[in-house]
Formats: structure tokens, sequence, C-alpha cells
């Protein structure tokens, strides 16, 4: 109702998980950091813990980490724990698809099945990975099973890792006498606590960017607010802060201020005080509500059919041309032509299977937002979201200029509202850049073993201060991996491409992203 009075292209705070509105602050990096430990070596067939408050965004963690797994990864997600062991066992099975038998309630078959899958899996090289969500539900002797699955074990490897989400009575659950056992195996733990005030404003403000605002409709009295009234949650303040939004379109309203947002949050409590701004809500969004039902054929189609008509005489902008014409093929070839000596063909195979060297070019597939992309600070290919035509378009992307994205193709620079590209972004990209393949290892000593410790010195958080002999010791082992789980990397402790790539290797050589701050 109330998008196009404020200029939206559609709802900015609806409570289903989106991943074009994914805000992730700084705690919530760190616990996705701690998932993606859990699902690479790191959590070496311990258990990672996640715990947060309701609506603190534990689940869009959880969807996170399954669209970043890597290929060799399989997963079986629990969704509702509240299983006996037999049941538990059974779903984990249908999760991996392991074939057991119709009615076979054994827990000696079904274990016996579930490992000599895992054996299998790890014979090929996989790694399995088991999610519990809302472990808080489970019981004492299913948490006692899942126990018993880290067991199944080779001579050398853990066959099984496990993260558990939940709730912070699961810290409790795992806290009792009974339970110790359990707890001493968790290798990780995280407690993801509420957005405080300042990630509460970037958090609405960067919900209302993706969704097409020009600016941001909450003051600051209203922003404080929202965060008053929400705690920081973030399911909370997207249900109060779409209810404000509504009041302030029934008012005609342009700016929402404490006021608003405070009878907004009333109404979300149900709470039945009938002072002049409650009482003023219920009536002002039941008589909007009321003329949607009754008028949605009239002043409101009225409204949506006159923008439409206005946008239609406007002239196609540059940029909506490149992405009719953008394809894969073309967006390789200018990624040729940025790095002089690559080629096209070596691109294209290296990016069929992202994670590979082809004829000495690297090819990552990330997802991310703008600010990651920045911090790689290589021009990168983006990947839109099919048109009419079903073909998903890719154009490489060189430069980001406020709220302005630079777009190549075939040769020219365009620029493009970065609201509007959003709209069929989903945060996927490539980043392509030269590579030998090599993997430098502990025990190894060289020249580029030296050149890798010097950028490490250089990096912008807990940077190298070890010797830069060449050596690469147990010290600089111990690094690398932390710098891996950093920067969301498989800590394996050895340097291959993707690692070089976050050390800023290719860059000394190679073509920066045009970065420039609004209003430069």
């Amino acid at each position: 109702m109330y998008e196009y009075f404020f200029g939206l292209k559609e709802r900015p705070f609806a409570i289903t998980p989106n991943p074009r509105f994914v805000y992730l602050s700084q705690r919530h990096q760190d616990a996705l950091a701690h998932l993606l430990y859990g699902v690479g070596t790191g959590g070496s067939g311990g258990f990672v813990q996640l715990t947060g408050e309701v609506g603190t965004g534990k689940t869009t963690l959880c969807r996170l980490v399954l669209e970043q797994v890597p290929a060799d990864t399989r997963i079986a997600l629990i969704l509702n724990p509240t299983y006996s062991p037999p049941e538990l066992l059974r779903a984990i099975c249908k999760e991996l698809g392991v074939n057991v038998a119709e009615g076979a309630d054994s827990l000696q078959v079904l274990q016996e099945a579930l490992n000599a899958y895992l054996l299998q899996a790890h014979a090929a090289g996989e790694r399995v990975v088991l999610i519990i969500d809302e472990a808080q539900n489970m019981s004492r002797e299913s948490l006692e099973q899942v126990r018993l699955l880290t067991n199944l074990e080779t001579a050398t490897d853990k066959l099984l890792q496990i993260l558990l989400l939940g709730q912070p009575e699961l810290r409790s659950l795992l806290a009792r006498p009974e339970l110790r056992q359990l707890a001493q195996r968790i290798t990780a733990r995280y407690h993801l606590d509420p957005l405080n005030r300042e990630e509460t404003a970037q958090y609405v403000r960067h919900r209302l960017a993706v969704a097409g605002a020009a600016r941001c409709p909450f003051t600051d009295d209203g922003l404080k607010a929202l965060y008053e009234t929400a705690d920081g949650v973030p399911r909370l303040i997207n249900i109060i802060a779409d209810r404000a939004l509504m009041a302030a379109y029934a008012e005609e309203r342009e700016r929402i201020d404490a006021r608003l947002v405070r009878a907004a949050a009333r109404e979300v409590a149900g709470e039945d005080e009938e002072d002049a701004s409650g009482g003023w809500l219920r009536g002002a969004v039941a008589t909007l509500a009321l003329v949607a039902v009754l008028g949605g054929s009239g002043w409101i189609g009225w409204l949506v059919l006159g923008a439409a008509e206005q946008e239609a005489v406007t002239s196609r902008p540059a940029w909506q041309a490149v992405l009719e014409d953008a394809t894969t093929v073309s967006a390789w070839a200018e990624a040729a032509v940025s790095w002089p000596g690559l080629s096209r063909e070596d691109i294209a195979q290296a990016c069929a299977a992202p994670g590979t060297v082809v004829g000495g070019v690297a090819c990552l597939a990330l997802r991310g937002n703008w600010s990651y992309i920045a911090q790689i600070n290589l021009p990168v290919i983006l990947r839109l979201s099919s048109d009419a035509s079903g073909v998903p378009p890719h154009v490489l992307l060189v430069g980001i200029e406020g709220e302005q994205l630079l777009l190549r193709h075939a040769g020219q620079d365009f620029r493009a509202p970065m609201r509007q590209i959003e709209r069929r972004w989903l945060g996927d990209f490539y980043v392509i850049w030269p590579d030998d393949g090599e993997i430098l290892r502990q025990g190894g000593s060289s020249d580029s073993v030296a050149q890798l410790q010097r950028l490490a010195s250089m990096s912008d958080s807990e940077p190298w201060t070890g010797p830069i002999d060449g050596d690469f010791d147990p010290e600089f082992r111990r690094w690398v991996e932390s710098f891996q789980r950093r920067n969301g990397l498989r800590d394996d402790g050895m340097i291959g491409p993707a690692t070089r790539l976050f050390l800023k290797a290719p860059h000394a050589d190679g073509p920066s992203l045009v970065l420039a701050q609004q209003g430069d």
C-alpha cells in the first residue's frame, strides 16, 4: 500500500527471508565465520554451537551457510529436532539420501547404514555436515545420540561435522552434568546478540535502499525509538518499521518520528492503551485498509497507472540496453581485456568449475554485497537474475561510485543506478585473476612464501608480525589458518589461489576497481 508513496519498488521489511535484503553486522559476520568454520575442516569433527534470541537472524545465517558450502560438502538439515533417537537417525538418513529399509527402527541398523554412507563419502573426498536448528528442543536422549555420531571416524578423520543452532536455553541445556561429554566436544561457541543502536539504523537504511528508497523516511529520533522498542531484534524491527510506514502513509507524512514508531510498537504488542496516538493509529490503519479494499480499482489504481504511464514515456537508459545485450560470453571477453594475457576461452573454462585454475586463470564464485566487492578491489562479473528470455545476464563491474555502478560492455563504460541493479542481483559474482595454481604448504621455503609473508604483514586485520624470511613454519601456518577463517575460506593452512586473492597478491599488476565515495 505505502510503496508508491515512499518511492519503493517493494516492501522493505517483510519478515520472510530474502537474500537481497541481508544485512550482516559485525556480530553476524563473526557468527557466519563460526558456522563456516564448522562446515570446513576447522571443527575437526566436534560440535559448533550458535545461540541467539528469537528473531536475531540465526535462520538467515543458516541459509547463507547453505548457499556457501563447497561443492564437495553434503548437508543434512534438521529443522524440527523433537524426535526420539531412532526417529532422529531416520530423519538424518532421509536428508542424506541413505537407503534404509522401511520400518527399520533399530538404532544399530540405522547407525550401520549411516556409517557405511559416511565412509563412502569420505572415500570420495566429500565432507558431511549435520545442521540441527532449534536444538534447544531436543531431548537428552536425542542429544546423547547425536554425540555418539561423532564417534564415527577413520584412523585419522572424523566422518561427521555437527552444527547446533538454538535459543539461549540451549546453553543451559548443555550445561547439565549428564551432558558434559557432549559439551566437552564443542570446538566453537558463539552467541548472537541483538543489534546495537548504530547497527539498527544501518540495518533500516540498508533494507530501505535495497527496496529502492531515495532516502530514509525515519528521523534520527524515529530510528532511536525503533531500536528501543524492538530491543535491536531484527524480526521485531521489521514488524514495527512496516507498521510505522503504513501509519505514516495513512496520515500522508513523509517523515516518521518517534511518536509514530512508538505507536506502531504498541499496536504490534497488542496493547489496549487508548491514548491519542494509539487510537489514531488503529483508526488510520483500519481506514486505509477499507479504502484499499473498496477503492483498489479507483484512486489507488489511478496512481499506479499514472506512474506506469510516466515511466513508459521516459527514454530507456543506456545501462538497460547493456543488460539486455550482456551474455556470459561477452562478460568473459571484457574480463580478458581487463587482464591482458588471459584468454576468453580459459576464463570460461575456469569459471565453469569455480575454484579451479585453467591455463593460468583462477576463477572464484563468491556471494556478498557491494562493500564486500569493494574490499576485494578487483573488477568482478555480476551474475544477474534471468530476464524474460530465461538467460541470466553477466556483466563486468569495474567501479562503484557512490550510488552509481560502472559497468563495462563492448569496450565502453556505462553508469547504472545501484538500486536498479540490485533489483536483479542476488549477490552472486565471479572474481577472475591470473594464477599459476601453486599450493604452498608448511615446511616449504621460497621467495613466493616471502612475498606472501610481506603481503600478510600489510593485512588490514591481525597482520603477520613474524619474520619475512620465506620459511613456511608452523607459526606462519597458524596465521594463515586464522586469516582464512576471518575471510570465510577453508582453513587448511595452505596458500592456494583463493588465499592469494584475499592476501591481494593479484593486485600488484592487476586492474583495480574504480572506487569513489558519494559526493566525491
